[in-house]
Protein backbone atom coordinates (compact mmCIF):
# COMPACT_ATOMS: atom_id res chain seq x y z
CA UNK A 1 0.00 0.00 0.00
CA UNK A 2 1.08 3.53 -0.72
CA UNK A 3 1.12 6.73 0.43
CA UNK A 4 -1.29 9.26 -0.49
CA UNK A 5 0.10 12.12 1.51
CA UNK A 6 4.34 11.99 3.07
CA UNK A 7 4.62 14.92 5.61
CA UNK A 8 8.54 15.51 7.01
CA UNK A 9 9.57 18.04 9.38
CA UNK A 10 5.88 19.82 9.93
CA UNK A 11 6.50 22.26 12.48
CA UNK A 12 3.38 24.57 13.18
CA UNK A 13 2.26 27.95 15.22
CA UNK A 14 0.72 30.79 15.88
CA UNK A 15 3.73 32.81 17.29
CA UNK A 16 6.91 31.74 16.35
CA UNK A 17 8.65 31.48 19.64
CA UNK A 18 5.87 29.12 20.94
CA UNK A 19 5.35 26.10 18.64
CA UNK A 20 2.26 24.16 18.39
CA UNK A 21 3.52 21.25 16.38
CA UNK A 22 7.41 20.37 16.68
CA UNK A 23 8.38 18.62 14.03
CA UNK A 24 6.14 15.54 12.66
CA UNK A 25 6.31 12.94 10.36
CA UNK A 26 2.96 12.09 8.64
CA UNK A 27 2.82 9.10 6.50
CA UNK A 28 -0.87 8.45 5.32
CA UNK A 29 -1.58 5.52 3.66
CA UNK A 30 -4.15 5.03 0.64
CA UNK A 31 -7.34 3.68 1.29
CA UNK A 32 -7.16 3.55 4.94
CA UNK A 33 -8.63 4.63 8.24
CA UNK A 34 -5.87 6.67 10.22
CA UNK A 35 -7.21 8.03 13.65
CA UNK A 36 -5.37 10.79 15.80
CA UNK A 37 -6.01 11.33 18.88
CA UNK A 38 -4.43 13.73 21.68
CA UNK A 39 -6.10 15.50 24.70
CA UNK A 40 -7.09 19.24 23.89
CA UNK A 41 -5.29 21.67 22.85
CA UNK A 42 -2.32 19.66 21.73
CA UNK A 43 -2.21 20.70 17.74
CA UNK A 44 -4.67 18.06 16.53
CA UNK A 45 -6.92 20.99 14.64
CA UNK A 46 -4.02 23.16 14.22
CA UNK A 47 -2.35 20.05 12.01
CA UNK A 48 -5.61 19.57 9.98
CA UNK A 49 -6.02 23.53 9.24
CA UNK A 50 -2.01 23.65 7.62
CA UNK A 51 -2.77 20.36 5.72
CA UNK A 52 -6.13 22.31 4.17
CA UNK A 53 -3.57 25.49 3.78
CA UNK A 54 -5.40 27.39 6.20
CA UNK A 55 -2.86 28.24 8.54
CA UNK A 56 0.42 29.60 7.41
CA UNK A 57 2.35 29.46 10.53
CA UNK A 58 4.46 26.20 9.60
CA UNK A 59 7.51 24.97 8.06
CA UNK A 60 8.03 21.83 6.51
CA UNK A 61 11.20 19.69 4.96
CA UNK A 62 8.88 17.93 1.90
CA UNK A 63 5.14 17.54 1.20
CA UNK A 64 4.37 14.40 -1.02
CA UNK A 65 1.52 13.45 -2.99
CA UNK A 66 1.73 9.70 -4.37
CA UNK A 67 5.46 10.37 -3.79
CA UNK A 68 5.16 13.28 -6.46
CA UNK A 69 6.08 16.82 -4.73
CA UNK A 70 3.48 19.19 -3.12
CA UNK A 71 2.51 21.88 -1.63
CA UNK A 72 -0.42 22.01 0.70
CA UNK A 73 -2.73 24.75 -1.91
CA UNK A 74 -1.34 23.03 -4.97
CA UNK A 75 -5.01 22.69 -6.94
CA UNK A 76 -4.33 18.89 -7.62
CA UNK A 77 -4.11 18.59 -4.02
CA UNK A 78 -6.97 20.98 -2.67
CA UNK A 79 -9.19 18.70 -5.34
CA UNK A 80 -7.77 15.33 -3.91
CA UNK A 81 -9.37 16.68 -0.25
CA UNK A 82 -11.82 17.73 1.52
CA UNK A 83 -12.37 18.57 5.55
CA UNK A 84 -15.60 19.05 7.62
CA UNK A 85 -13.75 21.23 10.50
CA UNK A 86 -14.60 20.82 14.11
CA UNK A 87 -16.14 24.30 14.37
CA UNK A 88 -17.86 25.49 11.16
CA UNK A 89 -20.40 28.44 10.27
CA UNK A 90 -19.57 29.10 6.79
CA UNK A 91 -22.34 29.21 4.05
CA UNK A 92 -25.09 29.96 6.57
CA UNK A 93 -27.11 31.80 4.15
CA UNK A 94 -27.49 28.17 1.92
CA UNK A 95 -29.66 25.62 2.60
CA UNK A 96 -28.12 21.76 2.18
CA UNK A 97 -28.55 20.96 -1.24
CA UNK A 98 -27.31 24.54 -2.47
CA UNK A 99 -24.22 24.02 -0.23
CA UNK A 100 -23.95 20.27 -1.65
CA UNK A 101 -24.41 21.38 -5.46
CA UNK A 102 -21.76 24.27 -4.55
CA UNK A 103 -19.14 22.13 -3.46
CA UNK A 104 -19.74 19.58 -6.37
CA UNK A 105 -19.00 22.11 -8.81
CA UNK A 106 -15.89 23.32 -7.07
CA UNK A 107 -14.83 19.75 -7.37
CA UNK A 108 -15.93 19.20 -10.81
CA UNK A 109 -18.21 16.72 -9.68
CA UNK A 110 -22.15 15.77 -10.31
CA UNK A 111 -23.40 14.34 -7.01
CA UNK A 112 -25.28 10.75 -6.52
CA UNK A 113 -28.58 11.77 -6.09
CA UNK A 114 -29.34 8.40 -4.74
CA UNK A 115 -26.02 7.91 -2.36
CA UNK A 116 -26.92 11.65 -1.02
CA UNK A 117 -30.82 10.49 -0.42
CA UNK A 118 -29.14 7.24 1.72
CA UNK A 119 -27.50 9.13 3.33
CA UNK A 120 -29.44 11.69 4.17
CA UNK A 121 -31.77 9.09 5.70
CA UNK A 122 -28.96 7.24 7.20
CA UNK A 123 -28.31 10.56 9.69
CA UNK A 124 -31.81 11.39 9.97
CA UNK A 125 -31.49 14.43 8.25
CA UNK A 126 -34.21 14.94 5.58
CA UNK A 127 -36.54 17.22 7.60
CA UNK A 128 -33.64 19.58 7.78
CA UNK A 129 -32.79 19.90 4.07
CA UNK A 130 -34.78 22.62 2.77
CA UNK A 131 -33.48 25.01 6.12
CA UNK A 132 -30.57 27.24 6.15
CA UNK A 133 -27.57 26.13 7.24
CA UNK A 134 -27.47 29.28 9.80
CA UNK A 135 -30.50 27.71 11.28
CA UNK A 136 -29.46 24.34 11.98
CA UNK A 137 -28.41 23.34 15.42
CA UNK A 138 -24.20 22.21 16.25
CA UNK A 139 -24.77 18.51 15.21
CA UNK A 140 -27.18 19.16 12.16
CA UNK A 141 -24.48 21.54 10.42
CA UNK A 142 -22.34 18.97 11.53
CA UNK A 143 -24.57 16.53 9.59
CA UNK A 144 -24.79 18.64 6.41
CA UNK A 145 -21.04 18.73 6.15
CA UNK A 146 -20.92 15.16 6.52
CA UNK A 147 -23.42 14.23 4.55
CA UNK A 148 -21.50 16.28 1.76
CA UNK A 149 -17.93 14.68 2.42
CA UNK A 150 -18.81 11.26 2.39
CA UNK A 151 -20.65 12.19 -1.25
CA UNK A 152 -17.94 13.58 -2.56
CA UNK A 153 -15.87 10.87 -1.84
CA UNK A 154 -12.50 12.34 -2.31
CA UNK A 155 -9.20 10.74 -2.17
CA UNK A 156 -8.45 12.09 1.17
CA UNK A 157 -11.33 13.28 3.63
CA UNK A 158 -10.44 15.12 6.87
CA UNK A 159 -12.24 15.15 10.10
CA UNK A 160 -11.87 17.12 12.96
CA UNK A 161 -13.42 16.23 15.84
CA UNK A 162 -16.52 14.99 13.70
CA UNK A 163 -18.44 13.24 16.36
CA UNK A 164 -18.98 16.48 17.88
CA UNK A 165 -23.02 17.65 18.29
CA UNK A 166 -23.99 14.03 17.26
CA UNK A 167 -26.67 12.03 18.53
CA UNK A 168 -26.15 8.46 19.36
CA UNK A 169 -27.59 6.79 15.92
CA UNK A 170 -25.62 9.51 13.99
CA UNK A 171 -22.38 8.55 15.94
CA UNK A 172 -22.99 5.00 14.89
CA UNK A 173 -23.62 5.66 11.07
CA UNK A 174 -20.56 7.80 11.23
CA UNK A 175 -18.29 5.14 12.78
CA UNK A 176 -19.76 2.83 9.98
CA UNK A 177 -18.83 5.31 7.04
CA UNK A 178 -15.60 6.17 8.51
CA UNK A 179 -14.81 1.64 8.50
CA UNK A 180 -16.13 1.81 5.32
CA UNK A 181 -14.50 4.58 3.47
CA UNK A 182 -11.79 2.20 2.75
CA UNK A 183 -13.41 1.16 -0.47
CA UNK A 184 -12.75 4.75 -2.09
CA UNK A 185 -9.72 7.02 0.12
CA UNK A 186 -8.72 7.49 2.81
CA UNK A 187 -9.84 9.33 6.57
CA UNK A 188 -7.64 11.34 8.53
CA UNK A 189 -9.61 12.59 11.46
CA UNK A 190 -8.89 13.85 14.82
CA UNK A 191 -10.40 12.75 18.21
CA UNK A 192 -10.19 13.17 21.98
CA UNK A 193 -12.71 10.13 22.17
CA UNK A 194 -11.20 6.60 22.20
CA UNK A 195 -14.11 4.85 21.26
CA UNK A 196 -13.68 6.57 17.62
CA UNK A 197 -10.49 5.61 16.79
CA UNK A 198 -10.39 1.88 18.13
CA UNK A 199 -13.82 0.96 16.63
CA UNK A 200 -12.74 2.37 12.98
CA UNK A 201 -9.22 2.95 12.89
CA UNK A 202 -6.26 0.94 10.87
CA UNK A 203 -3.84 3.41 12.34
CA UNK A 204 -4.31 5.43 15.37
CA UNK A 205 -1.48 8.33 15.99
CA UNK A 206 -1.21 10.39 19.18
CA UNK A 207 -0.26 13.50 20.05
CA UNK A 208 1.11 14.98 22.62
CA UNK A 209 2.48 18.27 23.47
CA UNK A 210 3.20 19.10 19.58
CA UNK A 211 4.48 15.42 19.10
CA UNK A 212 4.02 11.91 17.82
CA UNK A 213 4.40 10.05 20.75
CA UNK A 214 2.88 6.45 19.68
CA UNK A 215 1.58 4.84 16.40
CA UNK A 216 -0.51 1.52 17.03
CA UNK A 217 -1.73 -0.51 13.83
CA UNK A 218 -3.42 -3.66 13.52
CA UNK A 219 -3.91 -5.95 16.76
CA UNK A 220 -2.28 -3.46 18.98
CA UNK A 221 -5.34 -0.91 18.30
CA UNK A 222 -6.75 -0.77 21.92
CA UNK A 223 -8.08 1.74 24.29
CA UNK A 224 -5.77 0.46 27.58
CA UNK A 225 -2.62 0.79 25.69
CA UNK A 226 -3.74 4.23 24.17
CA UNK A 227 -5.18 5.64 27.51
CA UNK A 228 -1.57 4.18 28.67
CA UNK A 229 0.55 6.00 26.46
CA UNK A 230 -1.25 9.08 27.27
CA UNK A 231 -0.56 9.07 30.65
CA UNK A 232 -3.91 9.96 32.19
CA UNK A 233 -6.78 8.56 33.60
CA UNK A 234 -9.52 8.54 31.36
CA UNK A 235 -13.04 6.77 30.54
CA UNK A 236 -13.62 4.63 27.75
CA UNK A 237 -15.45 7.50 25.79
CA UNK A 238 -12.84 10.60 26.59
CA UNK A 239 -9.33 10.54 26.71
Amino acid sequence: MGEILTVKGLKGWYTADKPVLKGLDLDIEENSVIGLIGLNGVGKTTLMNIICGLHDGFECSSVKMHDKAVTFKDKAFMKSRYIVFSEDESFGYFNFDEYLTYVFGCYGKTPDDAYVNELVERFGFGEHRPKLIKDLSLGNRRKAYLITGFALRPDLLLLDEPVNGLDFNSTETLYSLIAGYKEFGTVLFSSHILESVTLTSDKVIVLENGVITKTYTGSDINAESIRASLGTEVSEGDV
